[in-house]
């Protein structure tokens, strides 16, 4: 599934390859069902509409919910967390968070102060670990929201999420979770892990095309949240009020058909191998990658060193050398992708103590094996030796 020397190591940027049911629905749309879903009664739009209510069902079923209208579908996890932080905060609102997030979190969360709601970062450890005890703590009776991320794009530390929950049910708030790395790869089950609202993205370990995701509403929230846009949804069209009812209110414009199409197959392509295997395969490359990395003299893995309380994530650093230029070099000289710097997330940096510089990412996903593993911690080797 490589282009016969090349290693992808960036799938917490982007997943690389795609499973070719993926593709191929992609291409069936375009060819065969390109219709506009739910706005015209012949055999293409209802084909269309058919694709929709399958990945809506195929989704629900892989987080838990017995109710697939719960399933808003957006362009990726970044427009769910801004449908959830712009629609359902106010000035005077309180919302915790934790400082291990990304941007895609943070920025809104700025606007949101700027709206006049307060803001309580709950600091994470050196390592990214919660307390959430912590977050217990941080509450306040004016606290409305809590949002915290499922799992690290840079240290790969998976939060409490379901110990957060059950903190946020014993005092009515609304727990929203960030699963844009997590969704496809850890298991998650938003009815007993006490998620109100899940944000996730389609091109991921969820193995769909880019510009494809989605969001779980729990039942009653939506009428709390203000949808980001308003617009055409093929529903009650004699009005010219924006519907209220789910999914539709939060879904107004021509949708992303072919995407999402990739999508479904997506689901099902991690549906059918199991997200229990899944994720057995991605701990033992995390092992061996983590252990392999931090024997390298003048290398610095940052985050837990237990595979079992992280993802598929190892950020590192080589002594005297920028990101940027062992990234570079990963590249050009061992056909090794990987990613540098910041990673959009500079307060899980600053929790990491690796800003300003930031960290090489190497993230492998479920195409990549033991022997690609192997190869990359020669690669880093050879650049430490050379130094």
């Amino acid at each position: 599934m490589e282009d016969g020397k090349s290693i992808y190591f960036d799938n917490a940027a982007s997943s690389w390859p795609k499973p070719e049911p993926v593709i191929r629905a992609v291409e069936r749309v375009l060819r065969d069902a390109g219709a506009n879903p739910g706005r015209s009664a012949h055999h293409l739009s209802v084909e269309a509409a058919r694709i929709m209510t399958e990945a809506r069902q195929e989704a629900a079923a892989l987080f838990g919910t017995a109710d697939p209208l719960r399933i808003v579908f957006t362009k990726n996890a970044t427009e769910s967390l801004n449908i959830i932080i712009h629609g359902l905060l106010r000035a005077g609102d309180h919302v915790v968070t934790s400082s291990m997030e990304h941007n895609s979190v943070m920025r809104p969360l700025s606007a949101a102060r700027d709206r006049g709601v307060s803001v309580k970062v709950v600091r994470c450890s050196g390592t990214g670990e919660l307390d959430p005890d912590d977050v217990r703590k941080a509450l306040t009776r004016k606290t409305r929201l809590i949002v915290i991320t499922h799992a690290s794009n840079v240290s790969g530390t998976i939060l409490p999420v379901a110990e957060v929950g059950a903190v946020a049910r014993d005092r009515g708030i609304p727990l929203c979770v960030d699963a844009a790395q997590s969704a496809g790869c850890l298991t998650i089950d938003v009815e007993g892990m006490n998620i109100d609202l899940l944000a996730f993205t389609g091109h991921k370990s969820l193995y769909g095309p880019q510009g494809t995701g989605g969001l779980f509403i729990r039942h009653g929230l939506e009428e709390h949240i203000a949808p980001l846009m308003m617009g055409g949804t093929g529903s009650a069209s004699e009005h010219e009020e924006q519907p209220l009812f789910m999914p539709d209110k939060y879904e107004s414009g021509t949708p992303n058909t072919a995407g999402i199409a990739g999508l479904l197959e997506g689901i099902r392509f991690v549906s059918s191998r199991g997200v229990p295997s899944i994720r057995k395969h991605e701990v033992e490359l995390l092992a061996r990658l983590t252990e392999g990395l931090a024997g390298i003299p003048g290398v610095r893995v940052h985050g837990p060193t237990d595979p079992g309380s992280k993802i598929a994530v190892v950020s590192f650093s080589v002594d005297g050398m920028d990101p940027s230029e062992v990234s570079f070099r990963l590249d050009e000289e061992h056909g090794i992708m990987s990613r540098p710097g910041l990673h959009c997330a500079p307060s899980a940096h600053r929790t990491l103590d690796t800003f300003p510089g930031g960290t090489v990412r190497f993230a492998p996903g479920v195409f990549n094996t033991a022997e690609q593993v192997l190869t990359a911690l020669d690669a880093v080797s050879s650049i430490v030796e050379q130094a």
